[in-house]
């Protein structure tokens, strides 16, 4: 399981968060085709992608405007608990956490969550929305 909290941009505390079960790729970006979708002017339509290898996550950066962690500009990294990306030079930050164990015994804290295919939800249900003005 892997929850993703899209921080505040002044107070960095949680303003949204999606939680994801058994997905083995999970899209970001500003793409109406993404599983999370950030509507802002750096964030680029395919940002990043978490791409889950087995036993651990891993950030693929595909945006033009750059994908940041710890001020440095990254390419591929492996995802650590906790650890915060920013989108863009000046974007949204995210907020990743991981979670071991089973699915169905950790407690769900998302406000938003995706569906593992298993529901026969459009595809419009599963995203939600959100802008993001400039710094």
């Amino acid at each position: 399981m892997i929850t993703l909290n899209l921080l505040h941009p002044s107070q960095s505390t949680p303003v949204q968060s999606w939680t994801f079960d058994l997905e083995p790729v999970i899209k970001i970006g500003r793409s109406k085709e993404n599983d999370v979708v950030v509507l802002s002017s750096v964030v680029s339509r395919k940002h990043i992608e978490l791409v889950h290898n087995g036993s651990e996550w891993e950030i693929v950066s595909l945006g033009s405007n750059g994908t940041y962690v710890n001020d440095r500009p990254v390419k591929k990294i492996k995802v650590n608990d906790g650890m915060i990306v920013r989108l863009g030079n000046s974007g949204p930050k995210i907020q990743i956490q991981l979670e071991v164990g089973d699915p169905d015994k950790v407690s769900k804290k998302s406000e938003s969550k995706r569906s593992t295919g298993k529901d026969s939800e459009s595809s419009k249900d599963k995203m939600t929305y959100l802008t993001i003005p400039p710094e």
